[in-house]
């Protein structure tokens, strides 16, 4: 009886750790410091390149392109004295990204970082408190770490862009639309996948404020350029932007639906034809309009769209999948805890967590993980559970609230 009082202690302590906002702020803080000195430590090659560049090649890429715009540059070709790959963003972004431009790098990287870092955090913790408690919140963040230390090695976007999703979600449920609008937009203007957002407003009264507020962050994000180029300019810029894109969109398959079917059933794989199939069975659990008013289905919705961004991306990477993850963690903190949810997050951690951090032998990664895209396969399995959880909600159902603990 005593070793069961100190374990339940135990666990009331843990639980009481995990609730508390600072505990989950320290941890982030703290990966994202580790993960940014060691993108600043030495140099490396990339892919078949023999030329060495930072390890904060993606960083450069943005801070570069920004330096390329106000000179009239492309933004689409290859700059091989600069930085390795591509630029893959819109003219907008690059304008955003003017302010990194006057900092050192080991300052702006570091502020990069923890800019999404907490943009996910924070928007995790906005989340209705009615609805979903801090506990709850903590856990979604401690799911999603291992993915969000993944991006920010990388100095991807991708933190960002699922903060922006979900903070899409809480501003709409207090009626902020629009900074919801603002959300969307931004991710939106970001990466092109962001418009997947735009889903979210269907679920809501007031969509003409909603569609006039979209107008108007659309346009003020649109003309930034404008501050540096000319519409001449601009207009080159996209048809670049344009042809990029679609020699892009045949480069790869990637961790995705795509790229699953292709290397376990080797389908010749049309990648509209299946991105068209995810976007039919994505709206199918629109026609229950009665649900439109019900947090659980709204929250559902959210995950949805944060996993299908991912697994219906043909150029989905290993740092992306922190807007899977925290898909799947918003999904699994508030979904019934049977045998089939349990399995299910299991694989997820099992096959597209863990492997990040070397529990699987290297040889068994680079032979089975990584070309059967494994990382995805538990994701598109959740996704669909979603879909069929959307499918079959009753409309009195909730999400139970555990009662908040705090440290004595």
């Amino acid at each position: 009886m005593k070793e069961l009082s100190i374990k339940h202690k135990g666990l009331e302590k843990l639980k009481a750790f995990i609730s508390l906002k600072k505990s989950i702020y320290s941890i982030v803080f703290l990966v994202t410091i580790i993960g940014s000195v060691q993108s600043l430590s030495g140099t490396k090659t990339y892919g078949t390149d023999t030329i060495e560049y930072n390890k904060y090649n993606n960083y450069t890429i943005f801070k570069e392109s920004f330096n390329h715009l106000k000179n009239q540059q492309d933004l689409y070709v290859l700059y091989p004295q600069e930085h390795w790959d591509l630029y893959k963003y819109t003219p907008t972004f690059s304008v955003l990204f003017a302010g990194f431009t006057l900092l050192p790098d080991w300052l702006g990287l570091l502020v990069w970082n923890l800019l999404n870092a907490f943009v996910l955090v924070l928007a995790i913790f906005y989340l209705p408190k009615s609805k979903l408690s801090n506990y709850q919140k903590g856990l979604v963040v401690l799911i999603l770490l291992i993915e969000l230390i993944t991006s920010i090695q990388n100095e991807q976007s991708n933190g960002l862009m699922a903060g922006l999703f979900v903070f899409a979600l809480g501003l709409l449920e207090k009626r902020k639309y629009f900074m919801a609008a603002f959300c969307i937009v931004l991710a939106s203007y970001i990466k092109l996948f962001g418009v997947v957002g735009f889903a979210l407003f269907l679920f809501y009264p007031d969509k003409i404020k909603l569609a006039i507020y979209t107008l108007v962050w659309t346009g003020i994000l649109f003309v930034l350029p404008l501050l540096y180029i000319d519409m001449t300019q601009y207009v080159a810029l996209f048809d670049s932007y344009k042809l990029m894109l679609n020699s892009d969109h045949s480069a790869s398959l990637g961790y995705s639906v795509m790229g699953w079917l292709s290397t376990w059933f080797h389908v010749n794989v049309n990648k509209n034809s299946i991105v068209l199939i995810g976007v039919v069975i994505f709206m199918l659990p629109f026609l229950r309009f009665k649900l439109y008013s019900d947090f659980k289905m709204r929250l559902l919705l959210l995950s949805s769209i944060l996993i299908w961004v991912v697994i219906f991306n043909h150029k989905a990477e290993s740092p992306t999948f922190v807007i899977a993850m925290t898909g799947v963690g918003i999904w699994f903190i508030s979904a019934i805890k049977n045998p089939l949810n349990i399995i299910l997050f299991g694989l997820v951690l099992l096959f597209t967590c863990l492997p990040q951090i070397d529990v699987f032998p290297r040889s068994f990664r680079n032979d089975f993980i990584n070309p059967y895209v494994l990382k995805a396969v538990p994701c598109i399995l959740v996704w669909v559970k979603i879909i069929y959880d959307m499918m079959v909600l009753k409309p009195s159902a909730t999400i139970e609230v555990p009662e908040e603990k705090t440290l004595e």
